[in-house]
């Protein structure tokens, strides 16, 4: 399995896009310290994304795929949501898949999709 890291800024901002919004859930989160910078491992379904404020782990504007089944009425989901920093559309791509582009509040993308690419 391979688990990729985003870097991000706000702890706050953070849990706000990928759990409240995006609906993914808080494995476990790290700091080696009080007032240190958070490591969390956030997943949904079959995928994991580890979110660090370190400023060594990434570099903000990294991109993932993530399949996602039933992505129609995950997007219509997320439509539900009170969240006012994003508006994702479902597009139908001419290899086959359809796929729905979210970018968190760092510069980070996850592309959901759902189709014939494995």
């Amino acid at each position: 399995m391979i688990t990729p890291i985003f870097r991000i800024f706000d702890s706050e901002k953070a849990y706000a896009f990928y759990v409240d919004f995006l609906g993914f859930q808080v494995d476990w989160e790290h700091r080696f310290a009080d007032n240190m910078p958070l490591y969390v491992q956030v997943s949904m379904d079959d995928a994991a994304i580890h979110l660090s404020e370190h400023y060594g782990d990434a570099s903000p504007g990294g991109a993932v795929r993530v399949k996602k089944s039933d992505l129609e009425s995950y997007h219509a989901l997320l439509h539900s949501k009170d969240y006012p920093f994003s508006n994702p559309k479902v597009e139908k791509k001419p290899w086959g898949t359809i796929e729905m582009t979210v970018v968190d509040p760092f510069s980070n993308r996850i592309i959901f999709y759902e189709g014939v690419e494995e």
